[in-house]
């Protein structure tokens, strides 16, 4: 097993981390340099999350060698010799020989988890403070060529990357001006870490603060299932209004998008940049604007003002947003309708003497082994309408607990004599008995809880919608990446932060002890004293105060008395918005309503009166497999057969129109026919243009 779980490890953290970017991100549409940057970040964040506590049970084991080798060297002292005669008097050993050490089942061999440990330390490092600004702002660009975005991303980077090296120029003339110390690599490069993590520190308690009492809170409040269903309405209320915002901002860019390219011809110099931003339009607006295009029409004949490169560079970028913005509204507004929908069909359910679960719309799939065999209506009764609120219930007493002890111990970490932290007294009680199992499942537990309340906060947050995670494959790239940046700054100080908590980082504690060996690549942070013995140990204090905050909601009350709407149970903006956002899911439930009754008047007359388009079609099939001895006369027969077929009986045309139209459609000029076999007979309605086609792209081209 030596090695084995550490291989185990990287291979299935690599598999989770591909899922989440699968739920989050866009394989088919994103580019592929954004999802490999995205998914390499995330990647490594979660491997340190996963080794560490490999690395803890292992650097245990070596401890406990030194300990017993130290005790087997000291000479033990037994009986005199045989030669020394002393009357009735014995002397036992004062020195026992220690109990052996037990090699864990998940050992790593020396020299594997220091290199393990720099090499991704390192690439997540040059990531987040690098490559990942540079990508960002490079995918953010409208320019249409490479060179155009490189430009664009160094001049945006420039201010980003001179504020660090002023932090870090800070740093040096600190330790240079310091009497005794003498600059070299080594501290040069501790310098770089300790400011890296100083900045992750500082960010790292503020989301700590939030998610240690928000995701307690949050699963308490899921057990409710009226509080629940009244903030699904006001999120309703919320999301709607931003979708209407996100659709007019669709229209007046695609108004815009028209005008320049009805003045930029086919044959105009800057006619492929239109192109360019043709293609990031949205396929009924490409087939409106490529419809009335004159291909024949000269640039030179009238004398009009052309846009600029630079005007046309800024359109690009306004309409790859204002698209990603209306995809994404328009996703999750069908996602929370769902979830309203269901929460009402739980309201009802729970007072239902069956004890059976019905759905307002049943799925239109076909039920499969499991909603057949194991989740049957009289199980998801029980589990949605009793069992889930009480387990919600538990699930959040349960985290509670956790959180009350992350905030003891983050204020009591720095005690080693007597050990306050909770968790240290944990790992260190399992350390006597050698249960390195229980040692590691503690480690992450612990871990994987700090990133929970870290990382979930991440997902939550929300910057003016220009910064959003969003699921179900909504979440752009300039996000993406973004996301990948705080995880890469995040995950370094807070797993330097549970080593504290757990007594294993001597910068904190002050012990001699063995170090891990994620410890050894963060060299000494003794070199600046000031961060090591004051702001890591008094900075993480505030957690207390970040927590109160949270649990008053003083944050969303600030934010809602500056006109952010925000759910407020005493407000009346929040009573109006939940008032809307109940006759939003009702008025799209009557409208679904509408499109069952439909299907439902279609199926029936279907049924009844057989499918008369499909008889239709078979009558002529069968008209052109005919032998004829004449060709004049097959023509003629089938000129009869269709003037026959288009004059039918009106009963058979009443029907045929009741099949097409269940619901009453939108009225477009384009789209009139005299015959409504005319109206489905899948001719295109207008030729595109040529240049619209796309091409096969490269690997930067068209982020």
């Amino acid at each position: 097993m030596s090695g084995a779980a550490l291989g185990i490890e990287i291979v299935v953290v690599f598999f989770l981390a591909l899922f989440l970017l699968h739920r989050y991100g866009d394989f088919k549409k994103q580019q592929r340099m954004v999802l490999f940057g995205t998914l390499l970040a995330w990647y490594l964040c979660f491997l340190i999350v996963f080794i560490l506590p490999l690395d803890v049970s292992t650097t245990i084991y070596k401890q406990c060698k030194i300990d017993h080798d130290e005790h087997v060297s000291v000479p033990t002292v037994g009986p005199l010799p045989s030669n020394h005669t002393a009357p009735n008097t014995s002397v036992t050993p004062t020195k026992s020989v220690p109990q052996p050490c037990y090699r864990p089942w998940s050992y790593i061999p020396d020299g594997i988890m220091p290199v393990f440990w720099r090499v991704v330390y390192w690439t997540s490092q040059c990531l987040t403070w690098l490559l990942l600004p540079f990508m960002q702002s490079y995918a953010r660009s409208g320019g249409f060529s490479i060179t155009g975005k490189i430009k664009t991303a160094l001049i945006e980077n420039a201010i980003y990357y001179g504020t660090y090296l002023l932090i870090f120029g800070s740093l040096l003339i600190y330790v240079a001006v310091h009497p005794g110390w003498r600059l070299s690599w080594y501290e040069l490069q501790t310098i770089g870490i300790t400011a890296a993590n100083t900045w992750g520190l500082f960010l790292l308690v503020l989301l700590l603060g939030y998610g240690l009492v928000e995701i307690p809170r949050s699963y308490w409040n899921a057990s409710r299932h009226g509080h629940l269903l009244i903030k699904t309405y006001f999120k309703a209320s919320k999301l709607m209004t931003e979708k209407a915002d996100a659709e007019e901002n669709l229209e007046d860019v695609m108004e815009e998008v028209r005008k320049v390219s009805e003045s930029i011809k086919y044959n105009h110099p800057l006619r492929k940049y239109i192109d360019t931003i043709l293609r990031k339009c949205p396929l009924d607006y490409q087939e409106k604007m490529g419809r009335n295009m004159d291909d024949y029409e000269d640039f030179d004949d009238k004398q009009n003002t052309y846009p600029s490169e630079k005007s046309l560079v800024k359109l690009h970028k306004q309409v790859i947003y204002a698209v990603q913005r209306h995809n994404r509204t328009r996703v999750q507004w069908q996602i929370l309708l769902q979830q309203a929908i269901h929460l009402e069909d739980v309201a009802k359910n729970e007072t239902s003497s069956t004890h059976q679960f019905v759905r307002s719309f049943p799925s239109s799939e076909p039920v499969g082994w499991i909603s057949r065999y194991v989740y049957t209506p009289t199980v998801e009764w029980y589990w949605e309408c009793l069992l889930k609120r009480w387990f919600y219930r538990l699930l959040s007493v349960v985290l509670t607990l956790f959180s009350v002890a992350v905030v003891w111990s983050e204020c009591t970490f720095f005690s080693t004599r007597p050990v306050l932290s909770l968790f240290a007294v944990f790992i260190q009680l399992a350390e006597r008995d050698y249960n390195y199992l229980y040692i590691e499942m503690a480690c992450f537990i612990t871990i994987f809880f700090l990133c929970t309340c870290v990382y979930s906060t991440v997902f939550r947050i929300r910057v003016f919608n220009y910064y959003y995670l969003a699921s179900h494959h909504q979440t752009d790239a300039y996000s993406l990446q973004f996301s990948g940046m705080l995880f890469c700054r995040l995950t370094p100080p807070l797993c330097l932060n549970f080593l504290g908590l757990i007594h294993m980082d001597s910068a904190i504690s002050h012990q001699q002890k063995e170090q891990t060996a994620y410890t050894s690549i963060m060299g000494s942070m003794h070199v600046l004293p000031f961060i090591a013995n004051g702001f890591y140990i008094y900075y993480p204090m505030l957690i207390v105060i970040l927590c109160i905050a949270t649990y008053f909601s003083l944050g969303t009350r600030c934010l809602n008395l500056l006109g952010f709407q925000q759910f407020m149970g005493d407000s009346e903006m929040t009573s109006d918005l939940i008032d809307e956002g109940k006759e939003l899911i009702r008025r799209e439930k009557r409208k679904r309503q509408r499109i069952e009754e439909g299907e439902n008047r279609r199926r029936e007359w279907k049924e009844r009166y057989g499918n008369p388009r499909e008889e239709y079609a078979a009558r002529n099939r069968s008209s052109h497999e005919m032998k004829e001895t004449s060709y004049s006369d097959s023509v003629n027969s089938s000129n009869r057969q269709a003037k026959y077929s288009r004059s039918g009986s009106r009963a058979e045309r009443d029907c045929i129109e009741l099949l097409q139209d269940a619901e009453p459609l939108d009225f477009n000029a384009d789209a009139l026919t005299d015959d409504p076999l005319d109206a489905d007979s899948g001719r295109p309605s207008g030729g595109r243009y040529l240049s619209m086609s796309s091409s096969r792209s490269r690997i930067f081209d068209d982020v």
